[in-house]
């Protein structure tokens, strides 16, 4: 039997819903969200509503924006010879925090996964592929995240792109810079061998 009353346990339960949040933190979620101004709480129910309502997926790379096409791939100063594939939306920010990367991006929405019945139909590799023979993409950067589902998506869009005479090439992966040998996995030092680089 709960201690809290029907209203305050579904309010919890609701934030539970949310990824990696756990049941301590949703009760602190949602007893911060009651003691809110009843103001405070209508902008934060709007502004879920107003997300939901006018966000859609940009038609060149399927980023998630306010405008179509999306901010990156309206702006004049990013280059569209080189594209970085990246499985998800978030992957797109962690990329822009960098502020290395001028290309554009196309998101594919998941990872090759027949353990979890997702195939090459079900994510967006058809409409990359109809996007490289339309331009003149120059380069493909697959940054397809370091896990099994990540490394076969990669594998496959290579063989699926070298045909078009375009260069492939696969983000890094290895040890993470204040990391030590002694600590890293053999997987993990066998990424960072391979990616290896002269100085």
């Amino acid at each position: 039997m709960s201690i809290y009353s029907p209203s305050i346990e579904k309010l919890i339960e609701s934030f539970e819903k949310l990824p990696s949040i756990g049941h301590k933190t949703a009760t602190r979620l949602a007893f911060h969200m009651l003691d809110l101004g009843e103001q405070e709480v209508q902008e934060f129910i709007s502004s879920i509503q107003n997300a939901r309502k006018n966000l859609k997926y940009c038609s060149k790379c399927f980023n998630i924006s306010d405008t179509d096409p999306c901010t990156i791939c309206a702006n004049p100063k990013r280059d569209e010879n080189v594209i970085c594939v990246v499985e998800d939306v978030k992957d797109i920010i962690a990329m822009e925090r960098t502020h290395e990367y001028k290309g554009v991006y196309h998101v594919l929405h998941g990872s090759i996964s027949p353990m979890n019945g997702i195939g090459p139909e079900d994510i967006k590799i058809k409409e990359l592929l109809n996007r490289i023979s339309e331009s003149k993409v120059k380069e493909v950067i697959l940054a397809t995240n370091p896990r099994v589902e990540g490394e076969a998506t990669a594998i496959y869009l290579s063989k699926l792109i070298k045909p078009f005479g375009i260069k492939v090439t696969r983000i890094a992966h290895g040890i993470p810079v204040g990391g030590d040998l002694e600590y890293t996995d053999e997987i993990t030092l066998m990424k960072a061998l391979e990616g290896r680089r002269e100085i």
